[in-house]
């Protein structure tokens, strides 16, 4: 096959296809991950010292990772694929699987409870939900001007709080602080999947 010959076989979505197969790759190693270790805290509870700021993230990840799935499905068409693309859309998956590992961790050696593990680690974590959302502005703008303006002036209000809300929490250690950010970040992610996002290609 030639250099460039990619671009004249099918249409953007049968390309968009074979590319997705990758991401659902990424995305279903990210749910597993997340469901293997809420089994296991369903087995032994009392063994990691749950703590409810930091479940409530670990539910905000699971949302955001069926979210990211689900609107993805806007690069199916009018999205000329190159290389580079694909790498970054791959790259953007593999943010989210990261992202995955740190709202739940393997192991927790070193650690007394989920609430240690929380403020200890709460830099990486929402240092890389920041950059999450910054990627996320790329991403959105890859589909094209007519679906950004059907998200309106609050799809930029939603990424840039979350991303300065994001880095004020990686160097706070209020719990009362990171408890209300945690409730209102779910009920915004929410909201705004319902608002936008209830069919599919809407």
């Amino acid at each position: 096959m030639q250099p460039g010959s990619l671009h004249t076989i099918g249409d953007a979505a049968s390309h968009y296809t074979h590319i997705r197969i990758l991401m659902g790759m990424i995305v279903g190693l990210g749910l597993t991950h997340l469901l293997r270790q809420v089994a296991r805290l369903i087995e032994h509870p009392g063994q990691r010292g749950i703590y409810w700021v930091h479940g409530v993230w670990a539910v905000f990840t699971f949302v955001y990772l069926l979210h990211f799935w689900w609107w993805q499905y806007h690069l199916s068409a009018g999205v000329a694929w190159t290389f580079n693309l694909y790498l970054f859309v791959t790259l953007y998956a593999l943010l989210l699987y990261l992202l995955c590992a740190l709202a739940l961790p393997e192991n927790m050696q070193g650690y007394h409870d989920y609430r240690e593990y929380f403020f200890a680690r709460r830099g990486w974590f929402f240092g890389l939900l920041a950059l999450v959302f910054a990627v996320d502005l790329a991403d959105t703008a890859l589909k094209g001007h007519d679906y950004l303006q059907r998200l309106g002036p609050e799809y930029y209000w939603r990424n840039g709080v979350f991303i300065v809300a994001c880095l004020a929490a990686a160097r706070l250690r209020s719990a009362r602080v990171h408890g209300a950010f945690a409730v209102l970040a779910l009920a915004y992610e929410i909201s705004w999947i319902a608002r936008h996002y209830e069919l599919m290609g809407s």
